[in-house]
């Protein structure tokens, strides 16, 4: 072997300046590192070279070697090289060449351990780690970690022992490191420890853990961060490990924590890595904090942080104890009760907003708008206490408090569209005003407090105009329009994206009115089209992308047909510029473009699909960064390799390893990190998601011009249920059933198959086509829904298979076993054990509050009950007796969104039984008597829906007649209700009630009463005009004196309900009411 030209080759992966690194690398690989020779040479590099450069990286390209070679050399050199190594890592002064040295060593002690070889090694550990010198201790100590962590649970046999050494290491008098490497060690024992096998290995653990937490504490002390930042990572490690291990001192770990996150005497790094240990407790021992009622004093405590905000860096990526405490909050809102969370925040904000403190007043309100994402529904009914506070903080005098108030308007927007948008008339002035006075008092400059108001302020009107109703957004749409056009003419790139972003929302939501306001916008924007010079260009050509779609959706095919053909052009070029947000804005593009043009989209097809094919085909290879574990050393450092400066970070650190290529020198292709959590989401992945979202836009609305297309979309699309990013499994098994429905529509509208007919065996058989779809399809939902750990994939997965039950009827459930393993999945799920709603922890959550997304997983896979009662009609039935009880415990439940759901559940299921629900309308009747009269304005509503369903289906007359007093008694209170849709809801019961049992509803009282409350036309749920206005063409053709007499006022509302929308009425029950009004104007 040529060891000159070797060392030569290593010298150049060292510095590119001396050849070329990939020349260097093939050399190393190919001609090299296939002889046993190389590794010895690298480990005499290590043992003898001065240069500790060379020595780290020949330690890291030895290490995968050992596996390859170590066996094939002699007894002889195998003891020489061993002895050698060790003695040189004692000795070694390179903090970064002992560790990777000491990994070295342990991949050798792994096999010569399983060879039984190398008997003197524990020994000469043992020996190290009590050596009078604290730099052999350390390294003795390192060892040891690094060889528990290689084989840790080949080592239980000796955790006594070595427990007995570490209590003494642990407190080491003299050496820091050896107190951090004795952490390190430990916690590779901590997750490998059986709890309920070796429990003096737990007892040994809870001893020694008070001096775990004291090493903390000294690392803290000592201002080394590195070290300190070590000893964080072994308390993360620690939250994934048994918990018998940490139970006595979690609570008081949880105190200490907190502690350091808010003292403001510590620095900023350990107050942020106190705050990520919290964030790690609250996802991994979610419910012993819970459990423990924690939830507050950590919302309070953060609360406290989030005052702290640096104005100067309100919009900067750095890492600051405020940003991460509004972090936390986030997460805490999404992982905990509202009770622990939303309400402390409620309760505090009277207290804040009025605060002299502006710091105050800016962080109680930025705090509220971080919570919720994660409970929605809870801040649905907290509204009007919050919006008098945000009314009043967009008007602040201070610049800061109006723009954390506009960005807590924005996330209310984006979260409850429907509730805050109801604000509009209070709201709207408020948003216009903020940007009207930021505009006039821009003076020209790049930054500053003007700016940061244009763009917070141009966001929240973007949030509350796309969550409006066409009829309240038009009125302000003379103001906005010229506003937000006269606003994209600003230098700065950013606000003209939202300005963009602003317009197109504003036409989504208008449609029809925004067209004087099109081309004005379009020819704006047109410039920006190809802009292609910069990050910021690319940005904002996207966002423009993005608005062109929502405007040609708004305006329609005819109207914007001269844009269509040079915006395509344009996209495909967009492409090719290898920019992830613009890709992603290009196909949404595609996607809006065939919602317009449906089956005329057919010309650009071709393309698309190529395009979106593209995507898909797309090689997803992390960049790895070679150095294999011993970059645990190097957490937080710039490195060199291949002459670019890389900054290592653990998947949760807060920096970015720095853009550039950089030379993979790993060993034909073997992964020695044991650090696989540095994988990220990629951007790749992320268009993926977005490609195969916009391919079920596409089938959707070409669909008889996809079909040429479609065989090949499908075998794209399967592969990807496995995907190792939940998002994209979740998206395809989405697209796939949205493909499957546009199939069934088209197979049923050419006239290939009958509409479909309820129940099992099939009385209607699908095409060969949809038969082999079908079953590729549930093969692949099965494949995933049972098993996947991702709550909202389980969701989603639950969303699309109960939609397309509804749509394509009980084909899909005619495969082998495919109905009992659906019921299994969906008994899992509404019992909270499949495998997404496990939690780490073993404990009981039959008396634990759930959060919103906990009632997502079950409210989802509820639906699929109410899916499978569509599908199988009346015999349904026998399903009923395994899901009933179950979905009537939560229907009379302690919690407001179970009761809610299971009574929205119970209607439709009722539905779809139709008059097979008779044998058990007294027990239903029972339950939703009760939910008539709930706390809850959803529960009332959904259980008026209910009541009604089941009166118009059952026949158990009996039963029925009884509860007539009661429930018109209830209804009363409910139609006075205006939220949650209860008015509709109750109208649409009372008008069931009429129809099935006329003579015993006081038609005299209630009619009128239901006339003249304002309730008619209904506002919101359409559904109910089909109750409603069947009713009262009834009891017109039954000559009802009540009716006859109310024609004066109910002929204008028949006029409404006949007009705009026209999705009002169904087209049966609109040709019935149709028909009474020209009797009616007949006869007057």
């Amino acid at each position: 072997m040529d060891q000159q030209r070797f060392l030569e080759q290593l010298a150049i992966v060292l510095d590119p300046k001396k050849g070329d690194v990939k020349t260097a690398t093939s050399v190393l690989q190919n001609e090299y590192y296939k002889s046993p020779q190389s590794l010895l040479f690298l480990i005499q590099l290590i043992i003898s070279h001065d240069s500790s450069e060379l020595k780290q990286l020949a330690s890291t390209q030895a290490r995968p070697l050992v596996s390859k070679h170590w066996t094939k050399l002699s007894q002889d050199q195998r003891q020489h090289a061993r002895s050698q190594l060790f003695s040189a890592t004692l000795s070694e002064p390179s903090h970064l060449v002992r560790h990777s040295s000491s990994r070295l060593i342990s991949s050798i002690a792994k096999i010569d351990l399983d060879d039984g070889e190398w008997p003197e090694l524990p020994g000469m550990l043992q020996q190290a780690a009590t050596s009078a010198s604290a730099a052999e201790r350390a390294v003795g100590v390192y060892v040891l970690y690094s060889i528990l962590e290689t084989m840790g649970d080949g080592f239980s046999s000796k955790f006594g022992e070595l427990f007995a050494l570490f209590s003494k290491t642990i407190k080491d008098p003299e050496s820091l490191e050896v107190r951090v490497n004795t952490m390190l060690a430990i916690s590779k024992m901590a997750l490998v420890v059986d709890a309920e096998e070796d429990e003096a290995s737990i007892k040994a653990f809870q001893n020694i853990f008070p001096s775990m937490v004291a090493v903390l504490k000294d690392t803290i002390d000592s201002g080394k961060e590195d070290q300190a930042m070590l000893s964080f990572e072994v308390f993360n490690t620690l939250l994934t490990a048994e918990y018998q291990l940490m139970s006595q001192h979690f609570q008081d770990l949880v105190r200490f924590m907190n502690d350091l996150a808010t003292n403001t005497n510590m620095s900023d790094e350990t107050r942020t890595q106190a705050i990520s240990f919290l964030m790690q407790c609250v996802l991994y021992r979610r419910l012993r904090v819970q459990g423990a009622k924690m939830g507050e004093s950590l919302t309070k405590s953060m609360l406290q942080i989030v005052t702290e905000i640096d104005d100067a860096t309100a919009d900067d990526d750095d890492i600051t104890p405020a940003r991460s405490a509004l972090g936390m909050i986030d997460t805490m809102a999404q992982a905990l009760p509202a009770s622990q969370v939303v309400v402390p925040l409620l309760d505090a904000l009277p207290q804040y907003s009025k605060s002299s403190d502006p710091k105050h007043r800016q962080a109680g309100i930025l705090a509220l708008g971080m919570a919720v994402e994660g409970a929605p529904d809870f801040f649905s009914t907290q509204l009007h206490t919050v919006m008098p506070i945000l009314y009043a903080l967009l008007e602040d005098s201070e610049v800061t408090v109006r723009q954390a108030a506009l960005q807590t308007t924005a996330r209310l927007a984006d979260d409850l569209p429907e509730d805050v948008t109801k604000q509009h008339e209070k709201l709207m002035p408020l948003l216009l005003q903020n940007l009207t006075a930021a505009m006039s008092a821009y003076k020209g400059e790049e930054e500053g407090p003007t700016v940061d108001i244009m763009k917070s302020a141009t966001s929240a009107i973007d949030a509350v105009v796309d969550g409006m109703d066409a009829q309240d957004a038009a009125q302000y749409l003379g103001k906005l329009a010229p506003l937000l056009q006269r606003l994209f003419k600003h230098p700065d790139f950013k606000i003209k994206a939202l300005a963009a972003g602003a317009l197109g929302s504003l036409a989504s939501t208008v449609e029809g009115p925004f067209l004087p306001y099109l081309n004005d916008s379009m020819h704006a924007m047109q410039e920006y089209i190809t802009k292609k010079e910069s990050e910021e260009e690319l940005d904002l050509r996207a966002s423009c992308t993005d608005a062109m779609g929502e405007m040609a959706v708004a305006v329609g095919a005819a109207q914007f047909k001269d844009y269509v053909q040079p915006l395509m052009r344009t996209s495909e070029e967009a492409l090719h510029l290898d920019h992830s947000r613009l890709k992603e804005s290009t196909y949404i593009l595609w996607g809006s473009l065939a919602k317009v043009y449906e089956e005329d989209f057919a010309p650009f097809l071709g393309g698309v699909v190529q395009g979106l094919y593209a995507c898909l085909d797309q090689e997803e290879a992390d960049l790895e960064v070679a150095l294999g574990d011993s970059a645990k050393d190097l957490l937080g450092k710039e490195v060199t390799i291949a002459g670019q400066k890389v900054k290592v970070a653990a998947a949760d650190s807060d920096d970015e390893a720095e853009d550039g290529d950089i030379e993979d020198i790993d060993i034909d292709g073997e992964d020695d990190s044991d650090w696989g959590d540095l994988a990220t989401v990629t951007p790749i992945a992320q268009e993926k998601e977005i490609a195969i979202e916009v391919i079920g836009d596409v089938v959707s609305n070409t669909k008889t011009a996809y079909l040429p297309y479609f065989e090949k979309t499908i075998e794209k699309l399967l592969p990807l249920v496995e995907h190792s990013y939940e998002n994209v499994r979740k998206a395809t098994i989405s697209t796939l059933h949205r493909a499957y429905a546009a199939l069934y529509e088209v197979t049923e509208e050419s006239g290939q198959v009958e509409k479909w007919k309820p129940g099992l065996p099939l009385q209607v058989q699908p095409t060969q086509e949809l038969k082999k779809f079908g079953e590729l399809l549930m093969a692949a939902t099965l494949n995933v829904w049972p098993e996947e750990d991702d709550p909202a994939t389980v969701s989603e997965v639950s969303r699309a298979l109960s939609e397309n039950l509804k749509l394509t009827g009980p084909s899909l459930l005619s495969y082998p076993e495919c109905l009992s393993r659906i019921v299994q999945t969906v008994t899992e799920l509404i019992t909270k054990k499949h495998a997404c709603q496990i939690d780490m922890d073993a404990v009981d959550e039959e008396d634990m509050e759930s959060t919103e997304m906990e009632w997502l997983v079950v409210d989802s896979a509820m639906d699929v009950i109410s899916g499978l009662a569509a599908a199988l009609g009346p015999s349904f039935g026998e399903l009923w007796k395994i899901f009933e009880k179950q979905v009537l415990r939560y229907a009379s439940g302690g919690e407001s969104l179970g009761r809610a759901s299971a009574c929205g559940v119970l209607a439709e299921i009722i539905t779809g039984m139709g008059d097979a629900v008779t044998p058990y309308t007294s027990q239903m009747m029972n339950v939703l008597l009760k939910r008539l009269g709930d706390e809850a304005a959803q529960t009332k509503s959904n259980a008026a829906y209910a009541v009604g369903r089941l009166v118009e289906k059952s026949n158990d007359d009996a039963t029925v007649l009884k509860a007539y007093p009661q429930i018109l008694q209830k209804l009363e209170t409910i139609l006075h209700i205006t939220e949650a849709r209860c008015t509709d809801n109750a109208a649409g019961c009372v008008s069931r009630l009429i129809l099935k049992h006329k003579d015993k509803v006081p038609v005299s009282q209630v009619l009128p009463a239901l006339v003249d409350s304002g309730i008619l036309p209904l506002k919101e749920d359409y559904q109910e005009n089909e109750p409603v206005w069947t009713m009262i063409v009834q009891l017109y053709r039954q000559q009802d004196p009540t009716v006859q007499q109310l024609t004066p006022k109910l002929a204008p509302m028949m006029m409404s309900v006949l007009g705009e929308p026209e999705d009002q009425l169904t087209d049966e029950v609109r040709e019935q009411l149709q028909a009474l009004v020209e009797h009616l104007k007949s006869m007057h």
